[in-house]
């Protein structure tokens, strides 16, 4: 048995090292909460879909009849307010490709735009649920309260309402980027010895709790920091304009804006059919290849119908636009996915990045670990920490 005598020479860090070592701890320590419940919450919501059609599976998914047959969207349209109480205008619809899914026509109204509170800034937030080939309707939801949508709320800003919510989300967020950046400098091995290596990337499971608890933190910390970084990032794109014009601007190349397609309806004009219905067919023959088109009702005198072409079945980022007249269904303008700059499409794609549904199940099983995982490294952290602080000082340390 050989001991190690208190004043033998140990490795100094240099002075960079220990400055990184202090600040990973401290603001560790200080940011430690809001990255747990970030991590928490989107571990929560990152099956959201799947659970939801799950549950509701009689209500997601209906029949099909031999002839494929689709009510007119106006009179599904004008079911879904009827539905909701005759008061409410519906201002969003989703229609499918997929034959056996049933219809969503949604209804929201913002509420007072200086409430503190989430739900205060809320006056209503309905969806409803429709077979399009009999007209029933399977479900109303009233999604201000649904618990998928609160935590999302609780993620996005802590069900605050006023920008001090996104703040405190943004700032930690910027912390954690520069912890997992200082984790990776301490973990980083000094050789690539089989003991070093074996430290780096293999958890100990046969040591005690302790020895444990410090491979958690570093191992698995650095197999999910890419993923950690990216997830991070695209919330910062929300969480600060500053963050979100950058990242445009390195990615267009530009600080010009990208260029908005308008158009008007003209009044004066009118046909026989319904409009609304006439711009759904062209919608429905211009986006053949769409997974699921979007509809927004004209709201105004000279406002037009938006059509949403989008090509993937649950993403977000690559859709077409179509703009119709409201009073005769005409087609006055269109915007392609192809037409918009990289800075565009790039902050298109932020949501589809942060929830990993960009790559399918795959990427929505590795945002869940790295959610996971990024939610328990506070606590590993602590412990590691309060370890340190409690551990006693010995004269010599005995060595088998």
């Amino acid at each position: 048995m050989a001991l190690t005598k208190p004043n033998q020479k140990k490795t100094k860090k240099s002075q960079i090292r220990r400055i990184s070592d202090w600040l990973h701890l401290w603001l560790g320590i200080a940011s430690g909460l809001v990255v747990f419940h970030l991590g928490v919450t989107g571990c929560i919501f990152a099956f959201q879909k799947e659970i939801t059609e799950f549950i509701h599976r009689k209500q997601f998914f209906v029949e099909v009849p031999a002839n494929k047959q689709t009510i007119a969207l106006s009179k599904l349209k004008a079911t879904a307010e009827k539905a909701l109480g005759g008061k409410k205008k519906v201002t969003f619809i989703s229609s499918y490709s997929q034959a056996d899914r049933a219809w969503e026509f949604g209804t929201y109204k913002p509420g007072d735009p200086k409430a503190f509170w989430y739900f205060d800034s809320i006056d209503y937030y309905d969806l409803v649920l429709i077979n399009p080939y009999t007209g029933k309707v399977t479900m109303v939801t009233d999604y201000k309260y649904e618990f998928f949508g609160i935590i999302k709320m609780l993620h996005w800003s802590f069900l605050i309402n006023h920008p001090i919510g996104q703040q405190i989300i943004g700032w930690s967020t910027i912390i954690f980027v520069f912890l997992l950046i200082s984790g990776m400098v301490m973990w980083w091995p000094k050789n690539l010895k089989k003991s070093n290596f074996d430290k780096s990337f293999k958890i100990k499971w046969k040591a005690k709790f302790k020895r444990i608890n410090y491979d958690m933190h570093n191992v698995l910390g650095f197999y999910v920091m890419t993923i950690c970084l990216m997830l991070a990032l695209t919330g910062l794109v929300w969480a600060f304009q500053w963050f979100q014009a950058t990242v445009y601007v390195v990615a267009s190349g530009s600080t010009t804006p990208p260029k908005e397609v308008s158009a008007k309806s003209d009044s004066t004009k009118t046909i026989n059919a319904i409009p609304f219905d006439v711009a759904f067919e062209t919608a429905k023959k211009t986006f053949k290849n769409a997974e699921r088109i979007g509809m927004s009702p004209a709201e105004g005198g000279s406002a037009t119908i938006y059509a949403t072409g989008y090509k993937g079945a649950e993403t977000y980022w690559n859709f077409d636009v179509l703009l119709f007249d409201q009073y005769t269904g005409k087609l006055l303008a269109r915007k392609n996915q192809s037409d918009k700059n990289a800075g565009e499409a790039l902050i298109g794609m932020n949501y589809d990045i942060h929830v990993g549904a960009i790559l399918g199940l795959p990427g929505k099983i590795m945002a869940f670990f790295a959610s996971l995982i990024a939610a328990s490294l506070p606590i590993t952290g602590f412990i590691i920490w309060w370890g340190k602080k409690k551990k006693k000082k010995n004269p010599a340390v005995a060595e088998n």
